[in-house]
């Protein structure tokens, strides 16, 4: 194999991640050598200083009642007057998929020095890894978020340390109905160039290139 062929694979499965939301996403998950695939995945993340400023937290069948629980209360303080249709549907977000885990990164462990910006990035790179190996393995996938997340109640459940934060929840099954791709952005919609003193950046300064914008 080439090089520009190993570019093509890589290319194509890049642009074959698509978000599936969770609810369109269902049985069978990966099995137990898929998930080992999945997670060896974000091993290969850059991370400074070897921090390891990120850990999953899998949400197993049976915690996933606890935390309906914990989706359920976390709405009533944020809005006393919901209805039970609302809770409801608070609490059958943690149903959904049949693979869930918690993304959580650590402001604090190791080096002082490098920041928290830092670290996310460190931590949203392991989380694109694992989504492209499961969109490698066959597997639809999705990243949710919400208020939940900064709840004490979430915290509780998933022994949060001071400096940890829940970044999102990562949704991987089988994809059971898909939305059209939307169209991507291209490269000139994203990319600028730096000029140099006094001038102003034009269509040309990128036009010096080799990648046609």
């Amino acid at each position: 194999m080439t090089d520009n062929d190993l570019a093509a694979m890589a290319a194509v499965l890049m642009q074959s991640r698509q978000t599936i939301l969770p609810k369109r996403l269902v049985a069978p998950g990966p099995d137990a050598k898929q998930l080992a695939m999945i997670l060896e995945a974000a091993a290969t993340a850059p991370d400074h200083g070897q921090l390891l400023p990120w850990r999953f937290v899998l949400v197993p069948q049976a915690a996933r009642p606890r935390l309906a629980d914990v989706f359920g209360a976390a709405l009533i303080e944020r809005d006393a007057c919901a209805t039970s249709e609302q809770l409801a549907q608070a609490r059958e977000k943690a149903q959904r998929s049949p693979l869930l885990m918690l993304v959580v990164v650590d402001g604090q462990r190791g080096d002082a020095e490098i920041d928290l910006f830092e670290r996310i990035v460190s931590t949203g790179c392991a989380v694109q890894n694992m989504l492209l190996m499961a969109t490698a393995l066959g597997f639809g996938s999705a990243l949710t978020s919400g208020k939940a997340l900064k709840s004490a109640g979430l915290r509780l459940l998933f022994g949060l340390a001071d400096g940890e934060h829940a970044l999102c929840f990562v949704s991987i099954g089988t994809v059971q109905s898909r939305r059209p791709a939307r169209p991507r952005p291209v490269p000139r919609d994203f990319v600028t160039c730096l000029s140099g003193p006094g001038e102003a950046a034009t269509e040309r300064d990128l036009a010096g290139f080799s990648y046609a914008f």
